[in-house]
This record gives structure tokens, C-alpha cells and sequence, in this order.
């Protein structure tokens, strides 16, 4: 059975492959090990956050799903950071669970050129240094020119609770045994990671009236660019801490942790860590939050945010009832940690595909990554890269200075990993550009040149941007006189009167002036500006040192960035470089001379003896430009 291109794995990595390769016109099978569990979400109930709303954004202006089936089951949204610098702002939605499945899916089955199929693959098939297509355990094979290989935890997966262990994928689904052992054999390197999950409880058995209530938001709001603002509908969630009996249980109870018997030894992410690895290393914290998150509409089951832990189900038992309005919530599922292989990233292009063998890509945990969000842009570069290379158009290249997506792909080729990765605002040099609100003006033409945006979705943005840039005209060109109406307008708002003629431009400049003020000193009229556009011209015009700044930060970093070095570089010919750093480049062979010096042990020195070197032989990196 002969196709374009094959996604291994139906995680939220596997469906945007999937849908990106089948939307570019390419036959595509997505093979599951089981495809009632199509985008589970086996941990939060959430998409967004921090960084991660960055990725569901630019993955939205290119044409992905994630943020349209967000925008379609959520059950609460909101703002996060609210108070704070438009960088770090971000959305952040509970959805439904079983919903969020169930709408993926329905999209999956009815993608044209899209078929869904369930089977286990047990090996990739090559020939010569090329991918052929794959193996399935049942016996059958699947040929095809690219591969895409997004497995999650199923890899060798084993999941822990105390001293119990056993080979799974997930809580009640088989792993992948026999994957790992023929990557080992194509020459990939591979390590191990864990991840855990808290337990989920029963709505019925909590008391709420001891929590605190966190509401979403009462505002049109909406993940997706392409879906309308609306008010959704919107379900508690609530927010309770551990306290001193919560750690002396745990601490009483200490060696019968995993990650204090041995059972666990592997890494884990730090950004999330369990309550028990939270009681041994900040013993004088007296309580921890703990969010209690509902799983889903037709559901009594609730997520415990913060209380992570493979402990032994009995003592998970005793952890729980000693928290605030949990004494006497009953455990519907058990907290688990799982172990399963990945690959070293660094054996990846900034294509994610493979520097062993042509027409293979990885994505998602495989690639040594945690969370939902950054397994979808994987995915979804993996794909549209896959379909390009099968339709011999030239690859899709993210920059750092592009967006977050960039950010992650090259982080995970140039920096070793110490534990799972996510992604943080903090590891965006640019992330004053790269906000989450103009992601579909930075992204959007991508999606348009790769063929996955329509051209009315372009326009929409572009008429957006026109918005914002006439939004900006207006008000440098109105001017407000010191007359004494207008000063007690400034006085109602909170700002200091005016003795001579300023621009609403100017006056927006002042931090307690917000862009809603204005529309008061515009004689109540806004224009028909939507509120988006309003709010881009106020970050671009608070902001605009600090934006003009990175741009000019972005323009100097160019040149490096925007190099190619030669794949077959034998960097232990080139007189001058340390010997470290013939080591590093020659294991990890960066893409380009920027990528080259991010990689730890690579000194300012090294890459100008690499530059002058390669004086003339360097080729020009293809990106899709705004």
C-alpha cells in the first residue's frame, strides 16, 4: 500500500502533520496504535499558557487546527498576566476533554486525502539512506517517500505508581516495544525522560465552599484567528493549597516516592514538578496551590493541578485528604509517572528531518519535548516539510527572530537537554515582537506561501494590519489643545492636564493612558475599529523604543542567521577552531553559522575562524519572508 507521506502517531504532534501534509494535496496515512484515542490529553485539561499561547497562535496564522478545535470545546478562558507587559501576556483555555478527541477526530476523518488507520509500527523501513515507509506489528507494510514519526510517550513507555511498574504507553494503553530497538539500529542515539500526572477526583466528594473561585473571563475572546469573538461558556475552576499535614505525610512516607526508591531515576521536567519532589526540595515552603480544574462538561471528574505524584495509590489516598476541601475527595484515577525513549534532537535539521536519513522527521516528545503545544508546531513544521519534500519545493525554515516556533526548533537542535523542554517567554530573545496577539500578522503569509491559509484569511490580516497602521495615522495627526474641557477629561482618566498642544499619539504614550481613553478625545467615535486593531496600535506605540530595539537586534544577528553551512563540512580541517568545537559542530552539524554559535563550548572566536574559512562557500538559507 503506497502513499505520499506517513504520520506515525495521533497525538496532537501527529494530527497537525497529518492535516498539513493532507491539506498540501499529498496522500497521507496516520497510523495510531489505537484510534479512540486520537489528541487524548492525558495530562492538564488546557490549552495555552505562557509561551505555549505563542505557539497555538502562530500555529493557527499558518494554518493549523489546534486553536479551532480549542475555540470549538472549551469550557473557560482567560487572560494570564493581564497586569503585565504585552510579552508575557497570554490566553489560556480549559477545554473538554473528550470533546477535544472527539472534534479532532471528526476533522481527521473528513480531511481529504487523509486516512486514519490503526496499527502498531514496529520499524521504519530505509533504503540505502532513505526512507521507504514502515512496518506494523501485525505484519503489513506502508510504503511511502517521508515519514514523520511523532510517538509521544509510547516509545519502550513504562509507567510507575510506588514500587508497581509496567510497560505502557499511557494509563490502560499498550506501548510501543519494539520502535526504539530498530531506530537504535538506523544509528539514531537515544535517552530517556519521565513525565507524571496528578490523580483526578470526584466533583461530588470536594468542598468547594473551602476553595477560591477562578473564574474565565466575561469578554469576547477567542483562540483562533479565524473564529469569531464571543463570550463563551464558562465553568469554574478552583484553587486550594497544600499545607504542613499535606508535607508530613509526604514526608513520613518520603522512601516510598519513585524518585526516592530508584524506581524513577530519569529526568523530569522541572517546570512541573511533583508535590513530592516539591517537599524535598523547598522544605520550608509551609503550602504549595494546588488548581482544581474540571475535566470535561459530562464529566465529575476533576484535574488536580500541583499534585503530581507517582506515589503509591494509598498514599496518593492520604495526600489528597489532607488538602483544604479535599478531605474526603475520592481518587477516580491514580497519579502515574512514565518513562519512554527520545531521540537527541540534535540529530535534526531546523526541518526536523532527519540528518541520518532523508525523508524522516521526528516530532513532538520523541524529540524530547513536554506539552501539548509545542508536540502541534512540531507536527505541524514536520508535515508541511514532509509534503514540501515529496513535491520538491523548497523547506520551511522558522527563525528565532520569526517566532517561538523558531525558537523551540532551534533550541532543541542546539542546546543538550537536561530535561523535557517546554517553552518559556524568557527563552524568546525578540519576545516583544513575538507576542500573541500579532502572530497572524508575523505568520500569516506563511501560511498563505505554503498553501494552508486561503486568500480571503490573508486578506483578513492584512486588512487588520491596514487597521492598525490607520489607527496609528490618526492618532499622530489629532491633536488635543490645553483647553479646560479637554484637561478635565485627562483628570477623569488619571493623567496630568496639558499647557500646550499634544498628539493623542504622545498623550497614549504615558502608562496610565489606555488606548479605551481615547475614545472619549476621538468625540466618542472609534472609527469601526475592532478592538484588535486598537490594541496592536497601543502595544506598537507604548512599546516602540523597546520594538525598534529588537528590530534592530534582529538586523544585526541577519547575516548569521541567514547562512547555510555545507552538510559534508569536515570541521577538523579547519585550522584555528578549538578542539571542542570541532567536536560540537561535528556532532551536532548546525544548519546555519547562527545556530552554530548557540551551541554550548562555541566561542565568538570560533565562529569568526569559521567564517573567515568558509569566505564565498556559505549558501543562502530559504525562509518565508513578511
Amino acid at each position: 500500500m503506497n502513499y505520499d507521506v506517513i504520520v506515525v502517531g495521533a497525538g496532537h504532534a501527529g494530527c497537525e502533520a497529518a492535516l498539513a501534509s493532507a491539506r498540501s494535496g499529498l496522500k497521507t496515512l496516520l497510523l495510531t496504535i489505537n484510534v479512540d484515542r486520537i489528541a487524548l490529553m492525558p495530562c492538564n485539561p488546557s490549552i495555552g499558557g505562557m509561551g505555549k499561547s505563542q505557539l497555538v497562535r502562530e500555529l493557527d496564522a499558518m494554518g493549523g487546527q489546534m486553536a479551532r478545535v480549542t475555540d470549538k470545546t472549551l469550557i473557560q478562558i482567560k487572560v494570564l498576566n493581564r497586569k503585565k507587559g504585552p510579552a508575557v501576556q497570554a490566553l489560556r483555555a480549559q477545554v473538554d476533554k473528550k470533546e477535544y478527541e472527539n472534534e479532532m477526530k471528526r476533522v481527521l476523518e473528513n480531511t481529504e486525502n487523509l486516512t486514519l488507520r490503526q496499527g502498531t509500527v514496529s520499524r521504519i523501513l530505509v533504503k540505502g539512506s532513505r526512507v521507504e515507509g514502515v512496518g506494523v506489528e501485525s505484519g503489513l507494510k506502508f510504503k511511502a517517500g517521508a515519514v514523520v514519526v511523532t510517538t509521544g510517550t509510547f516509545l519502550r513507555g513504562r509507567i510507575v505508581i510506588g514500587k508497581k511498574d509496567y510497560w505502557a504507553g499511557r494509563m490502560g494503553e499498550y506501548p510501543a516495544l519494539n520502535l526504539t530497538g530498530n531506530l537504535i539500529k538506523l544509528g539514531f542515539d537515544i535517552d530517556r525522560f519521565q513525565t507524571a500526572t496528578p490523580p483526578r477526583v470526584d466533583k461530588r466528594t470536594i468542598n468547594f465552599s473551602k476553595t477560591e473561585i477562578q473564574a474565565g473571563e466575561e469578554e469576547p475572546l477567542s483562540f483562533s484567528f479565524w473564529d469569531e469573538e464571543k463570550i463563551h461558556r464558562s465553568i469554574n475552576c478552583y484553587l486550594t493549597y497544600t499545607n504542613r499535614e499535606t508535607h508530613k505525610v509526604i514526608s513520613e512516607n518520603i522512601e516510598d516516592s519513585p524518585i526516592k526508591s530508584g524506581m524513577v531515576n530519569t529526568s523530569g521536567p522541572r517546570h512541573c514538578p511533583s508535590i513530592d519532589r516539591k517537599v524535598i526540595n523547598f522544605p520550608e515552603k509551609s503550602k504549595h496551590p494546588v488548581f482544581i480544574e474540571p475535566e470535561g462538561v459530562n464529566t465529575n471528574e476533576m484535574y488536580l493541578q500541583g499534585l503530581t505524584t507517582s506515589m503509591p495509590a494509598g498514599m496518593q489516598q492520604k495526600i489528597v485528604n489532607s488538602v483544604n476541601g479535599l478531605e474526603n475527595a475520592r481518587i477516580v484515577r491514580p497519579g502515574y509517572a512514565v518513562e519512554y525513549d527520545y531521540i537527541i534532537p540534535s540529530q535534526l535539521n531546523l526541518t526536523l528531518e532527519s540528518k541520518k536519513i532523508e525523508g524522516l522527521y521526528f516530532a513532538g516528545q520523541i524529540n524530547g519535548t513536554s506539552g501539548y503545544e509545542e508536540a502541534a508546531v512540531q507536527g505541524f513544521v514536520a508535515g508541511v516539510n514532509a509534503a514540501r519534500k515529496i513535491k520538491g519545493e523548497k523547506p520551511l525554515v522558522l527563525t528565532r527572530d520569526s517566532s517561538y516556533t523558531g525558537v523551540l526548533i532551534d533550541d532543541l537542535i542546539t542546546k543538550e537537554l537536561i530535561e523535557p523542554y517546554r517553552v518559556y517567554t524568557s527563552r524568546a530573545e525578540y519576545r516583544l515582537i513575538l507576542r500573541s496577539d500579532n502572530a497572524d500578522i508575523r505568520m500569516a503569509k506563511i501560511g498563505k506561501d505554503i498553501g494552508l491559509i486561503s486568500k480571503k484569511q490573508y486578506e483578513e490580516v492584512k486588512k487588520r494590519e491596514r487597521e492598525v497602521d490607520e489607527i496609528m495615522s490618526r492618532l499622530k495627526s489629532r491633536m488635543l489643545k490645553p483647553e479646560h474641557e479637554n484637561n478635565l477629561i485627562l483628570e477623569r482618566i488619571g493623567t496630568e492636564g496639558i499647557d500646550s498642544s499634544i498628539s493623542l499619539y504622545k498623550l497614549l504614550k504615558r502608562p496610565e493612558v489606555k488606548i479605551e481613553n481615547i475614545e472619549e478625545l476621538l468625540n466618542g467615535k472609534k472609527g469601526g475599529f475592532s478592538r484588535q486593531a486598537l490594541k496592536q496600535a497601543e502595544i506598537r506605540i507604548k512599546y516602540e523604543g523597546y520594538i525598534i530595539r529588537q528590530l534592530s537586534e534582529i538586523k544585526k544577528m541577519e547575516g548569521l542567521e541567514r547562512y547555510y553551512l555545507p552538510v559534508d563540512l569536515n570541521y577538523f580541517d579547519i585550522s584555528g577552531l578549538t578542539y571542542e568545537a570541532r567536536e560540537k559542530l561535528t556532532k551536532i552539524k548546525p544548519d546555519t553559522i547562527g545556530q552554530a554559535s548557540r551551541i554550548a563550548g562555541i566561542s565568538p572566536a570560533d565562529i569568526s575562524i569559521l567564517m573567515l574559512n568558509l569566505k564565498g562557500k556559505l549558501n543562502r538559507v530559504f525562509s518565508f519572508e513578511n
